[in-house]
């Protein structure tokens, strides 16, 4: 699925996940039928990061033949690793770990759908402009630390929204802070719940998460 198609420019893409990979497999998705159809798919997944090791996204990456690996606070710290490490630590250990695999694969663009560590150091303005992040709301309503999956979704019902949806941004050094390029929304229903509520957006989101990638793609081989 990786190979290059009309000599066009492909950017060498790392995507992290924590969980099923629901959105690496759109992305996989829209790569393989794009090379199907002979189309320049403007993105080439290299490299599927995981910050657990039994997210079954590393099974979707096995079976697309992209290769993947495992960066948790446990697998970098190693002995180091304990409960009271400090959350700072582990963010810093595993964003450090990511960054010298997107080094070694000559990566130049990070998409993060559903990474749930928040990335920091050097990582973060080495890839100022080329990372970007799917949150399950409309930033820059309900966003930051502790919003993520149905966290998000509660806290929209529980503040009477009228509308929800999910959002593409890049990545800075803040959590959810950064410049948003797109948004999806859906009308919030009498009688929602978290469930009901993601069931409508999940769909977006897959085709923000691919639409996002390339108008980063697009951004990035500009440049080049």
């Amino acid at each position: 699925m990786n190979t290059d198609n009309n000599n066009e420019h492909r950017v060498k893409t790392a995507v992290l996940v924590s969980g099923g990979g629901t959105n690496l497999q759109a992305l996989i998705d829209e790569e393989r039928r794009m090379d199907s159809c002979g189309e320049p798919c403007p993105y080439k997944i290299e490299i599927v990061i995981s910050s657990t090791k039994d997210a079954y996204a590393l099974e979707r990456a096995a079976a697309a033949g992209i290769r993947a690996e495992v960066v948790s606070p446990y697998s970098v710290l190693g002995a180091a690793y304990t409960r009271s490490t400090p959350r700072d630590t582990k963010r810093l250990a595993v964003s450090n770990k990511v960054l010298e695999l997107c080094r070694e694969y000559g990566i130049e663009a990070i998409v993060l759908a559903g990474f749930l560590t928040v990335l920091s150091g050097d990582i973060v303005s080495e890839y100022s402009g080329r990372i970007i992040n799917l949150h399950p709301a409309l930033l820059p309503k309900f966003g930051g630390v502790g919003m993520w999956g149905h966290h998000v979704h509660e806290a929209v019902l529980a503040a009477g929204e009228k509308e929800s949806g999910c959002t593409i941004h890049l990545v800075d050094a803040g959590c959810d802070t950064g410049k948003i390029l797109l948004q999806r929304k859906v009308p919030v229903m009498p009688g929602d719940t978290p469930e009901s509520l993601y069931a409508r957006i999940a769909p977006l989101e897959h085709e923000a998460m691919v639409e996002g990638l390339k108008l980063l793609s697009a951004s990035l081989s500009k440049r080049s």
